[in-house]
């Protein structure tokens, strides 16, 4: 079973909308009982504020002690680096630069270009795959 959750992105204030697969809700759920919260808090409250959520860099922190701790490289895993490797799978695999764009909440479609990396050696190899 699939869920839509959505978020405020913090840079441009406009809603992301994105899925929860069931392992993952399933995860927060435990997670949220072990720590004794509700449905409605936030996941990873702040240490100082627990009516805020933690900060980017006590975030970071967490990731980075998540990734040595199962084994991976610290320097190869980051904050940004999840939603932007689900964003390229998508961009890779249908091509639609558009979905991407609103996926990740992007105003104009030139933001999107330069957060994937997109170039026009990109452009030309999907066009090697329409025939028109």
């Amino acid at each position: 079973m699939r869920a839509r959750a959505t978020v405020t992105q913090q840079k441009t204030g406009r809603p992301v909308q994105f899925e929860l697969l069931e392992a993952a809700r399933s995860s927060l759920q435990t997670w949220l009982e072990h720590r004794g919260g509700a449905v409605d808090d936030y996941a990873f409250p702040s240490r100082t504020n627990h009516a805020n959520h933690i900060g980017t860099r006590q975030y970071a922190r967490l990731v980075d002690e998540w990734v040595t701790a199962i084994g991976l490289r610290r320097e190869d895993y980051g904050t940004h680096s999840l939603p932007r490797t689900k964003a390229s799978i998508i961009y890779k695999a249908t091509g639609n630069l558009r979905a991407v764009q609103l996926l990740l909440g992007h105003t104009k479609i030139e933001s999107t270009v330069r957060y994937l990396g997109v170039d026009v050696e990109d452009a030309l190899t999907l066009a090697e795959h329409i025939e028109v």
